[in-house]
């Protein structure tokens, strides 16, 4: 006969007669869920997806364990089904809680063209030291850069029209004739923005010359931050709504958030050269005084404080809806060209 073995992790069926001291390898702590991650509270591997939650190894082993855990004590209820004890387990705030603002309310919402605010912001020792690793790090890159700064015979200079190559350091004395703007090819044409000389003929335009002079550009410039999007999500707490932006070594002096009561305005940079942004005009109103913006290695946490305790249907204001007379007005615009 097998009996199921209930170790968290394991699941599986064993004989009783043959269990030995390592024949189970299980989790000994308890589930963890939080800011979207899910792992065990005995070992530090997490993952955002519930399948590959189940699927994670056991971090401990031992004997099979066949007694089943005890069910949890059903609380005592009242003829009308109630709980008897719900009054203890209630939050103390639990009173003052409210789903949507009332009218009332609505109309107290202060303008969102208040001045704006910058938050105080607290960096983590996690951050200093990631920080302080990848600065050596791009030190040691920069003198390898700097060892293999010799730009090679044959490179071709970089200005937009110019066709001359490097054939030596008197090539840095060469006048280097080119466009300033940018090629545009519109309706068959191609030309310079900076010259508008426009031709049909691409062999043509490739051999105009520049309207610019100046010197050679060997090597590309710096491209500055690149904006990318990034993750975030929020959750809310009796007196706090909490934002956490997953922008790893996000660099505290470049970036900042900066809010007034309703409109929250976002600004990271982060891994070096990475730029995230983000105007959130939220749902309801906040204390930006008391409010702050913890940055930390692996993310980033806008903790803001609620000027009332009430529970937010959402993070953002929807956009209003717009007037009947304009849905009407679109209606027969989509039927008159549906017509036609």
């Amino acid at each position: 006969m097998s009996d199921l073995c209930y170790n968290k992790g394991c699941g599986q069926r064993f004989d009783p007669e043959n269990n030995p001291a390592d024949g189970c390898t299980y989790h000994p702590g308890i589930p963890v869920f939080h800011d979207a991650l899910k792992g065990w509270s005995c070992c530090k591997r997490r993952t955002t997806d519930f399948s590959d939650f189940l699927s994670i190894v056991g971090c401990t082993k031992g004997p099979h364990n066949k007694e089943k855990p005890p069910e949890p004590v059903k609380p005592d209820m009242t003829s009308s089904g109630e709980n008897k004890d719900i009054d203890d387990q209630k939050p103390k705030f639990n009173e003052f809680i409210i789903s949507a603002p009332k009218p009332q309310e609505a109309i107290r919402r202060p303008s969102a063209d208040e001045p704006m605010v910058r938050m105080q912001h607290k960096v983590s020792s996690s951050l200093k030291q990631a920080l302080e690793k990848l600065k050596l790090t791009e030190n040691e890159a920069e003198k390898k850069e700097e060892d293999n700064d010799e730009i090679k015979i044959g490179t071709s200079c970089k200005n937009g029209g110019c066709t001359k190559s490097f054939d030596g350091p008197a090539s840095d004395s060469d006048e280097c004739s080119y466009h300033s703007g940018f090629p545009i090819f519109h309706e068959g044409m191609k030309y310079w923005s900076c010259c508008k000389r426009k031709t049909s003929d691409f062999n043509t335009f490739l051999s105009q010359e520049g309207c610019t002079k100046g010197s050679h550009l060997w090597r590309k410039k710096d491209e500055g931050n690149k904006v990318v999007p990034c993750r975030f999500d929020w959750h809310q707490t009796g007196m706090q709504v909490i934002i956490s932006i997953y922008a790893k070594n996000g660099i505290p002096e470049l970036s900042y958030v900066e809010a007034n009561s309703t409109t929250l305005d976002i600004h990271v940079i982060f891994e070096g050269e990475k730029e995230f942004m983000q105007k959130i005009n939220l749902w309801a109103v906040i204390d930006v005084s008391k409010s702050i913006v913890n940055m930390m290695a692996s993310k980033i946490e806008i903790a803001m404080k609620k000027s009332e305790p009430m529970t937010w249907a959402r993070l953002d204001l929807p956009p209003p809806a717009p007037p009947k007379e304009q849905i009407k007005e679109k209606e027969e615009t989509d039927s008159e060209e549906e017509d036609e």
